[in-house]
């Protein structure tokens, strides 16, 4: 078969041979489209994926408790990560073959250029890397968002902002921790749908436990009972057991659970409000006993005599 050729003739007469640039043309564009190709249906895979796996996660971990908007948002940013990674790629790789097509360079020498410059940059770059992959797991997982109080990395705090490089928190002081997202190994989320009152109260030796048990369950009904406590409360504190037999007195166990942002005050009113009830009730709390021994010096009774 002959070659695709398409002769004119220009002004200055003879015939012009436009074969080879149409076929150069083409190849031009065909690696372009191919790489236009590669790009959309890596954006559609990524979409279905990421789709899939947040729907898992809806269905059977934490993520029902998101917003329609929160889900859109976290699937728009892992999408826009990873296709931004992919693309990259395809990009250098299409220019570098339209210039090896273009202009017979050849690539060779700069693809293993790229390979080393690549390494180099990975091993430079591999903790930024980590964390960018961590901080997806994060959000694909919904394991905290801002808003919450998480402990990570040994800082506690509540999120004040998340990327998919660093979560940054605030903590009771006030101070601001910026946490890189591949330090994060273990994420201990303190505000997530529910929460524990959970508090050891200690009565001396002698006290009537039965007595002392009603005592606080009296306390943590009344609290669970009025009107601004009560919404913040979904069990109301009790005493579970008697946990321990120690040094200066017995140890009741008391629980309760509380809408999980409400745990510290819940707490707080609760203790209160048992120091109270045992001080009207007769119920005595044990108290470390200390005894000071005052020294003195023996002196002489001798008039004049000077102390030893």
């Amino acid at each position: 078969m002959a070659p695709f050729e398409i002769k004119v003739a220009p002004p200055w007469g003879g015939q012009l041979d436009l074969g080879p640039y149409v076929g150069l043309a083409a190849a031009i564009l065909g690696i372009l489209v191919a790489a236009a190709i590669i790009i959309r249906l890596t954006h559609v895979f990524v979409r279905g994926t990421v789709r899939a796996l947040l729907s898992r996660e809806n269905l059977e971990g934490t993520a029902h408790e998101l917003t329609g908007a929160e889900l859109k948002k976290r699937q728009d940013t892992i999408e826009a990560l990873v296709v931004n990674v992919v693309r990259f790629f395809v990009v250098v790789i299409a220019a570098l073959m339209v210039l090896e097509t273009a202009f017979r360079l050849d690539i060779g020498p700069a693809i293993a250029g790229l390979g080393i410059i690549g390494i180099a940059v990975g091993l430079g770059t591999q903790n930024l890397v980590r964390d960018y992959l961590n901080g997806a797991l994060i959000l694909v997982e919904n394991q905290y968002s801002i808003g919450d109080v998480v402990r990570i990395a040994g800082v506690s705090g509540k999120v004040e902002d998340f990327t998919l490089r660093r979560t940054t928190l605030r903590d009771q002081d006030g101070a601001v921790h910026t946490v890189p997202n591949g330090l994060i190994t273990v994420a201990t989320n303190l505000t997530r749908e529910w929460a524990r009152v959970n508090e050891d109260v200690r009565v001396v030796y002698g006290t009537n436990i039965e007595h002392a048990t009603a005592v606080v369950d009296r306390v943590g009904r009344e609290l669970a009972s009025e009107p601004d406590w009560g919404p913040r409360i979904l069990e109301a504190p009790r005493v579970e057991r008697v946990s321990q037999l120690g040094e200066y007195g017995v140890t009741l166990k008391v629980l309760g659970t509380v809408r999980a942002s409400e745990q510290w005050a819940v707490s707080g009113e609760l203790r209160k409000r048992l120091l109270a009830a045992f001080e009207e009730n007769g119920v005595e709390m044990p108290q470390p006993q200390r005894i000071f021994l005052a020294g003195s010096k023996a002196r002489d009774d001798k008039p004049g005599a000077k102390p030893r």
